[in-house]
């Protein structure tokens, strides 16, 4: 249960000031970092400061909802979220200078289909590339090496509490309460949709899973012109 949950009391914050600062911490722990090997000055503009980070992250964010989208064979939404939710909190606490997002969104995948028990072999996964047979090897072995670097940084919390289930909760309380709504069917496709949008914000790490769900029907209902309250 979610109240019960690692996701509550360890990855959802009291707010965005509080994501901001996790967000500039990271960037100012890999600052130092570098400047301290001597590699680089502290005012060198290949330091990113932490909003071109966060636009980096968000970009990324938006390949890996890309790439799960196509997947084949197709990718539950569930582990789509789960993924989605594993690079949200593993940029939290590292920088993009020091791991590149793009091997991460993938090892956030690979490491979601596992958790969520999505069947598909490691060479059925990287075939989703569009890569050489090489190059599909090469992003394997990079999948690998990473792997255990990302549970780590997830502190091993693993199981992650997606809206999806609570929402289609909702919806079987709004056939079996709500006899005046003839088909709630109707609010799905604009709720779904809400929800792929709520993927590229914050609001995993501000809200539990049934808030988002049910702010996904009510945002679905004011669409249609239906009044839910």
């Amino acid at each position: 249960m979610y109240h019960s949950s690692t996701q509550r009391r360890h990855w959802t914050f009291r707010g965005e000031e509080e994501l901001a600062r996790c967000r500039a911490d990271a960037n100012r722990k890999f600052r130092a970092k570098a400047v301290a090997s001597g590699k680089v000055q502290q005012t060198d503009p290949v330091l990113l400061e932490p909003h071109e980070e966060l636009a980096i992250c968000k970009y990324y964010e938006k390949r890996l909802l890309d790439f799960c989208a196509v997947f084949k064979p197709a990718m539950p939404r569930s582990v789509v979220g789960t993924a989605c939710m594993y690079f949200k909190r593993f940029y939290l606490n590292n920088s993009v200078m020091e791991y590149h997002p793009r091997i991460i969104m993938l090892t956030c995948a690979f490491l979601a289909c596992k958790v969520d028990e999505f069947n598909v072999s490691s060479a059925q996964f990287v075939g989703n590339l569009r890569e050489s047979p090489l190059g599909q090897e090469k992003a394997l072995e990079q999948i690998l090496e990473y792997e255990l670097l990302l549970i780590q940084q997830l502190n091993f919390h693993l199981i992650v509490h997606n809206p999806y289930r609570p929402f289609e909760g909702f919806l079987i309380d709004l056939k079996t309460r709500y006899p005046t709504l003839e088909n709630p069917e109707v609010l799905r496709k604009t709720a779904d949709d809400f929800l792929n949008r709520v993927a590229l914000t914050d609001a995993y790490l501000l809200f539990s899973p049934s808030q988002i769900a049910l702010t996904a029907i009510l945002s679905s209902g004011s669409r249609a012109g239906i009044n839910m309250e």
